[in-house]
């Protein structure tokens, strides 16, 4: 068994964070309680420089071939990483003077650390060990604020979350025991010889908890609750976060897992991929609230991002244009959610009316975010896109990807719902409380996140190279 503690360094600085700070959080006086955000920052931080330091290294399973550290464990680790970073950036002016600030940090990098443990996973009981650590705490940072929105949406989410966590533990059950192990390797040899009726079940039942953290039709049902009720941060958080660690599991999984199996997994995850980015955008186009238009547009974008899944087997390029679009899509969704959080009081998309005029910076921000989603170009979700559809065309389904390319210009009128209320005139009974900022950190956030994503898209002839790396048998 390798033991190799430093092989996990970003994980075990996520966990010291989280130890450190509900221990400081209990000394300190209210009004200190920022001491544990700086430290949150700081984990994020020093994970970032562990991952960027293994990055040149080679690849390896540790503790008995249960974890892989390799090019897509690293790739989401930064992913994650610098998403939770910024999500504490836009939550400052939020969360500064709440009561619970330390919670809210704390319960931010617990989650944070159970996402990279899904990314990593390579045994059906740390994937479940991933679920939960990735799933409890949002269920407390969703419900924070303690209003009435907020409690409810807290209630679905914990009940959906349960609910299909005990499908997934059944389906790991059944799947241990058509292949008589956990780990994928074994799995990979002995399930094409096991009954294909329970490899069937036990696959749906554990892609059933997979599909509810990434937001993916049918689990879906939680999310614009969640966008809607939570607080900015906490929503941005949740539609962004577990995604990352959600899609590159099931990856991994079908990759490794069931690469010979008689299933035909790659057709449903092709018709889950359908649904979800036809429903979301459908539903989009006739949302007025800002939050709901996002949670919408969140369902979609994981549409586009389960072809890569479905072409796991079949297409080199599956793995890259995933990994490419998740940090594409990451920095993009948490942009659009930072300029949410910089004006708290415009929550449906008339009140955007004048943003142009009254904020030049967050019009900016929110043009370069939304038609981000979209996929225009030079944006990091345009070249995320072309890298997928790519992918799939490579991998035999060329009709999966013309449906992508249908719904990528459909998208595009909900997002222009939202834009052309910015550079509109200015309504007569203006209120200047409408469009009044929250503060200085979500408009950072905002600029930074927008900046990200055209870097990204300009620099992703360096980035590819570095995702390109196969996964670990």
């Amino acid at each position: 068994m390798n033991m190799s503690p430093a092989a996990l360094t970003p994980e075990l600085t996520l966990t010291a964070g989280a130890v450190l700070g509900i221990l400081l959080g209990s000394w300190l006086p209210r009004h200190r309680q920022w001491v544990v955000r700086l430290l949150a920052a700081l984990a994020c931080l020093v994970g970032l420089a562990a991952t960027a330091a293994a990055i040149g290294g080679a690849p390896q399973l540790v503790f008995g071939g249960s974890y892989a550290v390799d090019t897509a464990t690293n790739a989401g680790r930064v992913i994650v990483l610098a998403a939770t970073l910024l999500t504490i950036c836009l939550s400052i002016d939020t969360v500064g003077s709440h009561p619970r600030e330390t919670e809210f940090y704390v319960l931010m990098l617990l989650a944070a650390l159970g996402t990279i443990m899904l990314v990593g996973a390579t045994d059906l009981l740390l994937l479940m060990a991933g679920y939960l650590l990735a799933s409890v705490p949002l269920y407390a940072l969703a419900g924070l604020v303690k209003d009435a929105l907020g409690t409810e949406a807290a209630l679905k989410y914990y009940l959906m979350g349960a609910l299909l966590g005990v499908t997934m533990l059944t389906g790991i059950t059944v799947l241990y025991g058509a292949g008589r192990s956990t780990g994928y390797a074994t799995l990979a040899q002995n399930l094409p010889g096991a009954p294909q009726a329970a490899v069937a079940v036990g696959l749906v039942a554990v892609l059933a908890g997979l599909l509810f953290k990434i937001g993916s039709v049918p689990a879906h049902f939680w999310v614009p609750d969640i966008t809607e009720g939570a607080s900015t941060p906490v929503a941005a958080f949740v539609t962004t976060v577990p995604k990352i660690g959600g899609l590159i599991a099931t990856y991994r999984l079908v990759a490794e897992a069931l690469p010979a199996a008689g299933v035909n997994w790659p057709l449903l995850v092709a018709v889950l991929a359908t649904a979800s980015m036809t429903l979301g955008n459908l539903a989009a186009f006739f949302q007025d609230t800002v939050r709901r238009l996002l949670a919408y547009s969140t369902i979609s974008q994981v549409g586009y991002l389960l072809l890569a899944v479905a072409v796991a087997t079949r297409s080199e390029l599956a793995l890259p244009a995933l990994l490419l679009y998740l940090a594409a899509y990451a920095v993009t969704n948490l942009g659009a959610f930072a300029v949410v959080a910089a004006l708290p009081h415009a929550p449906n998309l008339a009140d955007y009316r004048g943003l142009a005029r009254r904020h030049p910076g967050l019009a900016a921000a929110l043009v370069v975010c939304l038609l981000g989603l979209v996929g225009t170009p030079p944006t990091a979700v345009f070249l995320g896109k072309l890298e997928i559809f790519s992918a799939a065309i490579d991998g035999g389904y060329a009709w999966l990807a013309v449906v992508a390319v249908v719904n990528t210009i459909a998208s595009l009128f909900y997002y222009l719902r939202w834009i052309a209320p910015a550079f509109a005139a200015e309504p007569e009974t203006y209120s200047e409380e409408v469009l009044a900022p929250a503060g200085r950190w979500p408009a950072l956030g905002a600029y930074t996140a927008a900046a990200a994503s055209l870097a990204l898209g300009v620099a992703g002839g360096v980035v590819l190279p570095l995702v390109s790396g196969p996964l670990l048998p």
